[in-house]
């Protein structure tokens, strides 16, 4: 179940990274957006590998 919940998060943290690249916004907002989403896709697949 948090598996899931991660991945949504993934793809909103996402999202939100490709907006603020549309609105021209500074390169290290970007970045960050997209290593958090990368962390809660790592946690997912922790969450996911360990549980069985």
């Amino acid at each position: 179940m948090w598996s899931i919940v991660l991945m949504g998060l993934a793809g909103l943290l996402v999202g939100g990274a490709l907006s603020f690249r549309q609105q021209q916004r500074p390169l290290w907002t970007q970045l960050g957006f997209y290593v958090l989403a990368g962390m809660s896709l790592l946690a997912a697949s922790l969450l996911t590998f360990s549980g069985s």
